[in-house]
């Protein structure tokens, strides 16, 4: 994955919090953070900082039902920072989805995981350091942020098909009115949309003006992997390119920028070799999936790349020693996640 390390706050965040009646620097005051921050050309922030300039913000605003009014600033503005304004450009949910999962770490220490299926398109939310917990509406906000988005994009109102969160929100009715469907208790923030939904077209939807961010987008991300290992930064890829059954060294180092042969010598330096890489990375997903969802042994080979179930099942029991059921029965029967 991408190193935990610093994040760009963009000029969005003064109009947004001009949106909400709010000055800036008694928000920044309130965070025990620089008064001019916003004001600067190019504003980083590390997690802890990010966090604090949230609670900073929940503070200042005194209100529960904050994520709800940021996400109606959102749907009548249309001034985002590049990734976001990117995702706009895309043609329709799934496809802003996949592209904003790509450079979320530009703007927040946040990993997103896309699943799109052919009824659904699921959408979870994980830090990228999880020793510390996010701010509440942190949290909340970015779930309200992916609907204010899907609306704006389409000026339509969509409903997502469920919101779960890892925390209460409240007020419940204002958040399951805003929704439209009521929030549920869950291990990781999630939310779900029907396919209809999720392919629908975007009103914004500009390639051109996509394939001009672009190459902005990735020389940022490139700097900000520099303090990540090859190894990571294999994995991270994989971790995007393995449900589309791309489990191939070319197809990751096409990603990264790089050639196959320059990957594997920089792998080597750092002890490792691509199909290492690739094991573990499958393993760790196959775990993640074993004891966080209810998807099927087959489902789960699709998305980790292999030609058949059979080829997954003979992989993991070459992990693990047994089979995928009974690691799942396993881990039922104690209890764990």
């Amino acid at each position: 994955m991408t190193s935990v390390g610093t994040y760009t706050i963009d000029h969005s965040w003064r109009l947004i919090l001009a949106g909400l009646g709010l000055r800036p620097a008694d928000v920044l005051r309130r965070a025990g953070l620089p008064g001019d921050l916003l004001n600067r050309e190019r504003a980083t922030l590390t997690q802890g900082e990010y966090f604090r300039l949230w609670r900073g913000l929940e503070q200042e605003a005194a209100d529960p039902a904050l994520p709800i009014r940021i996400g109606e600033a959102i749907s009548g503005s249309e001034v985002f920072d590049p990734p976001i304004f990117a995702a706009l450009c895309s043609p329709d949910l799934d496809t802003a989805l996949g592209r904003i999962a790509r450079y979320k770490a530009l703007t927040c220490p946040m990993r997103l995981d896309v699943q799109v299926r052919a009824h659904s398109t699921t959408l979870g939310l994980s830090w990228l350091d999880a020793r510390e917990e996010p701010p509440a509406s942190l949290l909340a906000t970015e779930l309200v942020f992916f609907v204010a988005l899907a609306r704006l994009a389409t000026r339509a109102r969509v409903p997502p098909l469920s919101v779960v969160a890892p925390v209460a929100l409240e007020p419940a009715r204002a958040y399951a009115a805003w929704f439209g469907v009521a929030p549920r208790r869950g291990p990781r923030p999630e939310l779900a949309f029907a396919a209809a939904d999720a392919r629908r077209p975007f009103l914004t939807a500009n390639e051109g003006m996509w394939r001009s961010f672009e190459p902005d987008l990735q020389r940022r991300l490139a700097e900000l992997d520099a303090g990540s290992s090859t190894s990571d930064r294999v994995r991270a890829a994989l971790v995007e390119l393995l449900p589309g059954g791309a489990a191939s060294i070319e197809a990751v180092a096409a990603r990264l920028g790089a050639s196959s042969r320059t990957l594997q010598r920089r792998l080597k330096d750092e002890g490792q070799t691509f199909q290492d890489v690739l094991a573990r990375t499958r393993e760790e997903l196959a775990d993640h999936y074993l004891g966080s969802t209810a998807l099927s042994s087959a489902e789960i080979s699709f998305l980790l790349g292999f030609e058949d179930p059979n080829s997954f099942f003979r992989a993991f029991h070459a992990w693990t020693g047994t089979t995928p059921e009974r690691a799942r029965s396993e881990r039922l029967a104690e209890g764990r996640p």
